[in-house]
């Protein structure tokens, strides 16, 4: 791999309002309202991002049938399909959560765990 393969993570919550004022709070910084991708994303609020800079960016997420509050937070590795990766985590010891879906203009995400039960997902643009 060349890249650095973490390219976005998500930390799961279930009142937005509450989480949103904790990160702002803490981190002094201020979050940006996401429109939904899919269906099923309630809301999302984007921490920032820098152009030219180092290091992924996430968003808080809150999900229907979303990984749990306090499952931790969620590292996407990219991938050239998600699919393709996903069909290997069973045959490897872990979970396959959530099989491939579209997340609209911001392509295909899959969710999983793996043997120790922590959970990632995996992004592809097909």
């Amino acid at each position: 791999m060349k890249n650095n393969p973490v390219v976005w993570f998500e930390i799961y919550v279930k009142d937005m309002k509450r989480a949103k004022k904790f990160y702002e709070n803490v981190l002094e910084l201020k979050l940006e309202k996401l429109d939904s991708p899919a269906s099923g994303i309630e809301e999302m609020m984007s921490f920032p991002s820098e152009e030219k800079g180092f290091g992924a960016t996430g968003a808080l997420v809150k999900m229907t049938d979303g990984p749990s509050p306090g499952a931790g937070t969620i590292v996407y590795f990219s991938c050239q399909d998600c699919k393709l990766e996903a069909s290997r985590v069973g045959p490897n010891g872990g979970k396959v959560k959530k099989d491939k879906f579209s997340i609209g203009q911001y392509g295909f995400i899959a969710l999983a765990t793996d043997p120790e039960g922590n959970a990632f997902g995996l992004h592809s643009m097909k």
